[in-house]
């Protein structure tokens, strides 16, 4: 249960930061009716009503290659000159 919690916490923030960002556009085109409701000693119904409409806008992501020159540094390796420190040796015989 908490699994399914924090998955829904994780996705209402989502959507909070793509509306947020203008990643994501959300705007009701279309409003709602409530039903008509008819009570008999049958039942109750309902006729007519209608359900909002929405027009969802999203942003969209390009991506595509293109020709650059990048200068790439150089590596020199040298020999070390004369200045070597001895060789370290073991005299503890």
């Amino acid at each position: 249960m908490r699994a399914v919690l924090l998955i829904l916490i994780v996705a209402i923030i989502a959507v909070i930061g793509a509306v947020a960002t203008g990643f994501l556009n959300i705007s009701q085109i279309r409003g709602a009716k409530a039903p008509e409701l008819t009570a008999t000693r049958n039942g109750v119904t309902a006729k007519g009503g209608q359900a909002p409409a929405f027009d969802v806008e999203t942003g969209s992501v390009k991506v595509g290659t293109a020709q650059t020159k990048v200068k790439v540094p150089t590596v020199v390796v040298e020999r070390p000159a004369q200045n070597q420190a001895a060789a370290a040796t073991n005299n503890t015989h």
